[in-house]
């Protein structure tokens, strides 16, 4: 089904009332290319506005960032925001960036790889844009976490914030620091923050 949105400063959501399956949202994302959507545990398609320049620049430094040092360390692959994940809650998210181990990976078959990949990422980072409100971002990160995501980062270029959600502690706010050390199966991977925080 095609849908004509107005230009949206904010997220919008989608009800159809009914179940919504893997393959029906599939079906909906290749008919609405031009749409960046993602699929709530609840049946809900919320779909984002474009991302404003410095959300874009601040995102494509992030993943620079990440693939670069997933290259060097060979244990795992990086993905970019277009990626979808279909999770056992039965949402199917998509991050501004994230890592998975290449025992996740592997098992996967060819015509797996091109679909919505079924599994858990290792971690993911979202990016706020002026356009995201915070409470909504906090129950995506909560759902990511219940998901089984072991290290999640959600950073706020604007305020110049990293909060920390790991499934065994509360989360946790860093505020005006210049890198971020990632820990767990992503040890070694140190972001620097210092082009993010400086924006276009």
């Amino acid at each position: 089904m095609q849908v004509a949105l107005p230009e949206l400063d904010s997220a919008a959501t989608i009800n159809f009332h009914r179940e919504i399956s893997v393959d029906d949202f599939e079906a909906f994302c290749a008919e609405n290319p031009s749409l960046r959507a993602e699929l709530s545990a609840q049946g809900e398609i919320t779909i984002m506005p474009p991302a404003g320049g410095d959300s874009s620049y601040q995102n494509a430094d992030l993943t620079m960032q990440l693939t670069a040092w997933a290259k060097a360390d060979r244990r795992g692959k990086s993905f970019e925001s277009s990626v979808a994940f279909v999770l056992p809650s039965g949402a199917i998210l998509s991050p501004d960036a994230s890592w998975v181990s290449n025992q996740k990976v592997q098992p996967l078959s060819p015509a797996q790889r091109r679909r919505f990949l079924r599994l858990t990422p290792d971690l993911i980072v979202e990016v706020r844009s002026p356009s995201d409100r915070r409470p909504i971002l906090e129950l995506k990160m909560a759902e990511w976490i219940a998901s089984g995501v072991p290290l999640a980062w959600l950073i706020d270029g604007e305020a110049k914030t990293v909060t920390i959600y790991r499934p065994t502690a509360p989360p946790q706010t860093l505020a005006g620091i210049q890198e971020l050390a990632a820990d767990g199966l992503t040890e070694g991977f140190v972001l620097d923050l210092t082009d993010i925080w400086a924006g276009l």
